[in-house]
């Protein structure tokens, strides 16, 4: 039997042939592993055509139709996931390739989204940096989240996670979504608001969405504006659903409180980046899915993955 390239893409942490046992697969594929991210969709083609198996962390490495039009050997792409919208799969299923996805062991973004809350209130990780700097009192005061209002932006699987740790905390919770009806909300135990309700009442708002042509740009400058000065955003789901722009104009302005961001609209986020000069903005490079169990849970699949493509018995097909 001929051996097969396989691409493993996006292994920032090195992780990859750590926490899975290639050896089911490794006498039939070669290796290689990406830790880095390209530079360009050239440098991807570039680097990644000779492969015929890619194995994708996410979306970290876009695959629009023109990528798959570049990769003539390209014949199995995993992701990570079960859903994964930089992935075109129409274009996919054109070129006879095949494209599979794993299953989450379950969703730590909302343990992750709790922390960013109490970072917002309790300035945990700022006075940690000033005691291994030295500094000798605290400078920041905290708030208190019991009694105060949070506004979920989705209220799905993710989204009623959050609810549910936010009402242990004490927390009063409302939710918004396009599609959000007051039966969904008495079902999860959370109050309904209009759009504009929640962003005019909420003390902390955080956002749980799927990005979309319909969630793209859905929070933006008129939804910042009706925020209390005192209020709070963040945002664990997906860049674009916030008009980054608008969010840098209101943070530099101060007319809320702060904000803490996970996911950029490009990641990782330019090292020259503005939002990296803001005091008043909590940032970190998305680490809502960076768990050991995550990845020991995508890598075991991927192995799975390839093993079952080989005997014609794809898993989790998704085109």
């Amino acid at each position: 039997m001929t051996r097969l390239r396989c691409a493993i893409l996006d292994d920032y942490l090195n992780l990859s042939l750590k926490v899975a046992d290639w050896s089911k697969v490794e006498d039939r594929v070669d290796i290689t592993v990406f830790s880095q991210p390209f530079a360009s969709p050239e440098a991807a083609v570039s680097a990644l055509k000779d492969f015929e198996v890619i194995l994708a962390m996410r979306e970290r490495t876009p695959f629009p139709r023109a990528m798959f039009d570049a990769l003539p050997k390209l014949k199995l792409l995993i992701t990570s996931g079960m859903r994964n919208n930089s992935i075109d799969l129409a274009a996919a299923k054109d070129k006879q390739i095949v494209v599979c996805g794993t299953h989450w062991p379950r969703d730590p973004t909302a343990a992750l989204t709790m922390g960013m809350i109490l970072e917002l209130t309790r300035n945990i990780g700022r006075e940690n940096a000033r005691m291994h700097a030295g500094e000798y009192l605290q400078k920041h005061v905290g708030i208190e989240i019991d009694g105060k209002t949070l506004g979920v932006l989705g209220l799905g699987k993710l989204g009623a996670k959050v609810s549910a740790m936010a009402k242990v905390f004490g927390m009063n919770v409302i939710a918004w979504s396009p599609n959000l009806t007051k039966e969904r909300c008495q079902e999860v135990g959370v109050g309904y608001a209009t759009k504009e309700e929640l962003f005019s009442t909420a003390d902390i708002i955080t956002i749980h969405m799927v990005l979309s042509d319909r969630s793209r740009g859905l929070v933006g400058a008129a939804d910042l504006a009706r925020m209390k000065p005192t209020s709070f955003l963040v945002n664990s789901a997906r860049g674009p659903i916030v008009d980054e722009l608008a969010l840098l104009e209101t943070l530099k302005a101060r007319k809320i409180a702060g904000a803490a961001v996970d996911v950029f609209s490009v990641e990782p986020l330019p090292v020259d980046h503005p939002f990296r000069k803001l005091d008043n903005l909590v940032l970190t490079p998305h680490l809502g899915y960076v768990t050991q169990e995550t990845f020991i849970a995508h890598y075991n699949q991927m192995v799975e993955g390839i093993d079952g493509w080989f005997k014609s018995e794809p898993v989790r097909r998704l085109a």
